[in-house]
C-alpha cells in the first residue's frame, strides 16, 4: 500500500519559513520523481516543486528563489524549504507521486500577520 505522509504545515508569518516532510513507503523511493502541489480555497491545485531521481528540480516563478525541494532517499523522504513566505502562499500542500498518481493527506500552510 502506498503511503504519503505529510508533516510539518502551520501557521507563519509573512516573510518566515517552514520546512515539509513527506514520508513515502509501499514502493521504491528512489526509483520515482517526486513533486509538491498546494491548493488553496477556490482555486485548481496548481505544482510548486518537482524533483526527479537525479535530484534535478522544477519550480514555477511564483515560488522560485523561495522554496527549495529536496528528497533523502535512505530516509524515503521528500522536503519542501519554504522561505520568504507570502500571505498567498496559504494553502494546503500535497505531496505526490506523478507516475504512481499518488497524493498524500495535505498539510495546512497558513501565512499571516
Amino acid at each position: 500500500q502506498v503511503q504519503l505522509v505529510e508533516t510539518g504545515g502551520g501557521l507563519a508569518q509573512p516573510g518566515g519559513s517552514l520546512r515539509l516532510s513527506c514520508v513515502a513507503s509501499g514502493f521504491t523511493f528512489s526509483l520515482y520523481d517526486m513533486a509538491w502541489y498546494r491548493q488553496a480555497p477556490g482555486k485548481s491545485r496548481e505544482r510548486v516543486a518537482s524533483i526527479h531521481i537525479s535530484d534535478q528540480t522544477y519550480y514555477p516563478d511564483s515560488v522560485k528563489g523561495r522554496f527549495t525541494i529536496s528528497r533523502d532517499n535512505a530516509k524515503n523522504t521528500v522536503y519542501l524549504q519554504m522561505n520568504s513566505l507570502k500571505p498567498e502562499d496559504t494553502a494546503v500542500y500535497y505531496c505526490h507521486r506523478p507516475r504512481g498518481g499518488d497524493w498524500g493527506q495535505g498539510t495546512q500552510v497558513t501565512i499571516s500577520s
